[in-house]
């Protein structure tokens, strides 16, 4: 579990995250929701620690993470998978030793059982005989699917996702949301995903974050959210429904 408590984040003079409380539950995919600008990324990686809040408090489990420092913050760290816009592989690093990274860089395990979590890894994600390949020979959804394997290399308690159907077709964006469900119920990991995708809020929405104007003005299921009393979230849903009308009739 992670729980946001009166966090406030500021650039400048600009208010960007005003006294935000949520708390995100574990083995459920928390969808944080908004339009560009809203606040839902530096949400998201205010709670991972890549950007220095204000005030306010992050907690995971029973652990204030933004009180501690440096050193203590790697032990949360290594309890963490992130899942990049961009995938943000290392061009220069196969598939194989992107997803070596993170063993490298946190655990003490011999090669042999290095090979044996990366190919276990890669194998839970649909990658088969790609070790050898760089990310420059891979298409969009397979990219997308290193990453996960990636970020689910040392079996993460917290997974975070930002924006993770970014470029990529209907079809493969489907696929990407079932993994990462699949992978959240199976590992009971407390996944949040950062996105502004209607069709990702309908399929895999457990609990859902509607942040606006710096301010989360509306929390709930995919069920209730059809039904909101939100001019806000209204605004938010039916906008998503028009460009994926005005999408189809340009096809």
């Amino acid at each position: 579990m992670i729980r946001v408590k009166n966090l406030y984040k500021s650039f400048n003079d600009n208010l960007v995250l005003n006294n935000v409380s949520v708390t995100f539950e574990p083995g459920k995919t928390n969808l944080i929701i908004g339009r560009s600008g809203s606040g839902k990324t530096v949400l998201l990686k205010s709670i991972v620690g890549l950007h220095e809040v204000e005030k306010g408090e992050i907690w995971f489990e029973n652990v204030l993470f933004n009180e501690l420092d440096f050193i203590q913050k790697k032990d949360i760290r290594k309890e963490m998978g992130m899942l990049f816009q961009g995938s943000a592989l290392f061009d220069s690093l196969t598939v194989d030793q992107n997803v070596k990274f993170p063993l490298n860089m946190f655990t003490d395990m011999s090669s042999e059982e290095k090979n044996e979590r990366v190919n276990f890894c890669l194998n839970r994600v649909n990658i088969i005989n790609a070790n050898s390949l760089y990310p420059a020979e891979l298409s969009g959804g397979m990219k997308k699917r290193v990453a996960i394997a990636r970020a689910i290399s040392l079996n993460p308690k917290y997974l975070f996702c930002d924006e993770p159907n970014s470029g990529l077709d209907p079809i493969t964006a489907i696929l990407i949301d079932e993994l990462i469900k699949e992978l959240t119920e199976e590992y009971s990991m407390t996944t949040i995903v950062n996105t502004h995708d209607m069709n990702s809020v309908m399929k895999i929405g457990e609990k859902i974050v509607f942040i606006n104007d710096a301010v989360i003005c509306w929390e709930g299921s995919k069920d209730e959210i059809l039904h909101s009393d939100c001019a806000a979230l209204n605004d938010f849903v039916f906008a998503n429904a028009l460009a994926k009308q005005l999408r189809s009739s340009l096809k």
